[in-house]
């Protein structure tokens, strides 16, 4: 292959695979003086060797700098003073020069080399191109493709390489074929031999939020604010949201209408639900809302301790709570608040341990609240996003940690 044809070639691998050039030059004057260094029998820690490619023609050249001296004792780093005044006659002893290596005398295994170090910039400059592409997409959602499975882990194709789904992050109860197209979130990018070794997700929280920014306009441009989320995955999320234009409804912007936005969202997690509130700076006005649907009497928010004492109605209390103690649980992680819940009854009988006022008792009406209750579109249908199922009151404790397990 001729001078030209090596830069023509050069050009093509550009802008085929997007391999810079320059970088490839480069590694070809890394290879040249690797090969030089067999050659010539230079250690490989020596640092007086350049190689030099003309970016125009193609031509390449050697050059080892010597210091001139009155006797030569080591020819790989000193020259005579007669040797220097053949390349420049004002060199003097002392003065350093350097001398062209002749590339003809290259042996076999000096060709080699330069060859199998050229292969190896090569891969390490599209690793790193890869792995430039693909940490844009960290912390975001891709589609991919169901590849193989590897145990109860799954590889999934994003289209130049293969992410992993390992178990933890796979959806109880969601069951994948292979060539199934998948949302999923990219937890994590990173370098490694063979190309980026990607994580993905289909439980994390992040991967909701990220399927509202797409689906819901106002949240994609930041008017509405997506302030906190909490995720059992396969069961149920509960999202706080908060609009920065006072004309915008945050929850009918999430919603969509006739609950076109949520449901496309609901959809794509296999009928997972969704609570949207209100999210509130009050901590007690927040832990209120996540509550939702059940309805609250009275709440005591103590913000250094990150606790929280909640009264609801007695026939709202399994409610409150949720099945198996999962609407509480979500409550907690999406406020940051322990919560202690206890219905009215329960309240007064506990002495001393929430003493709300008495006009609580004096509003309260509970023919208003079971029919205020019935006619929330949030509780009943089939088709609702934010369905709640009613637990047992006395199967689960009302004292609920953002920490608990599921």
């Amino acid at each position: 292959m001729s001078n030209t044809d090596l830069l023509e070639a050069l050009d093509a691998l550009e802008t085929e695979r997007g391999i810079s050039k320059e970088h490839i030059l480069e590694a070809i004057e890394k290879s040249l003086v690797a090969a030089c260094k067999v050659t010539y029998k230079f250690s490989d820690n020596a640092t007086n060797l350049r190689a030099v490619v003309d970016r125009e023609t193609g031509d390449f050249h050697v050059f080892v700098k010597k210091t001139v001296v009155d006797e030569v004792t080591n020819p790989q780093s000193e020259m005579s003073l007669e040797e220097a005044h053949d390349i420049d006659g004002s060199l003097n002893v002392g003065d350093t020069a350097e001398e062209e290596l002749q590339s003809h005398d290259f042996s076999r295994i000096a060709a080699s080399t330069a060859k199998n170090i050229m292969k190896q910039m090569i891969l390490e400059e599209e690793r790193k191109i890869l792995l430039d592409e693909y940490i844009k997409i960290e912390h975001d959602i891709v589609t991919g493709v169901v590849q193989r499975f590897i145990g109860r882990n799954i590889s999934v194709n994003l289209g130049k390489v293969d992410a992993f789904l390992p178990e933890s992050e796979q959806v109880k109860g969601e069951h994948y074929h292979q060539s199934d197209r998948i949302r999923v979130y990219v937890l994590e990018v990173k370098d490694a031999a063979k190309g980026p070794r990607i994580r993905v997700s289909r439980t994390h929280p992040e991967l909701v939020k990220r399927l509202f920014e797409e689906e819901v306009t106002e949240v994609k441009d930041g008017i509405v604010e997506i302030k906190a989320i909490a995720r059992e995955a396969g069961s149920r999320t509960k999202m706080a949201v908060w609009s920065n234009d006072p004309d915008v409804d945050p929850l009918g912007a999430c919603v969509g209408v006739n609950g076109s936005r949520v449901n496309a969202i609901v959809n794509e997690l296999h009928n997972e639900k969704i609570d949207i509130i209100n999210w509130n700076e009050n901590p007690a006005m927040l832990i209120e809302n996540a509550l939702s649907p059940a309805k609250v009497i009275a709440v005591l928010a103590d913000e250094d301790a990150r606790e929280a004492k909640v009264v609801v109605p007695d026939y709202q209390l399994s409610l409150a709570i949720g099945k198996e103690g999962q609407n509480a649980r979500l409550a907690a992680r999406l406020t940051g608040y322990k919560i202690d819940i206890k219905s009215e009854t329960q309240a007064q009988e506990a002495e001393g341990w929430l003493d709300y006022d008495e006009d609580y008792d004096d509003d309260y009406d509970e023919d208003a609240y079971e029919e205020d209750y019935e006619d929330d579109p949030s509780y009943e249908g089939e088709d609702s996003y934010d369905q709640q199922s009613d637990a047992d009151d006395e199967e689960y404790d009302t004292d609920f940690d953002e920490d608990d397990e599921a």
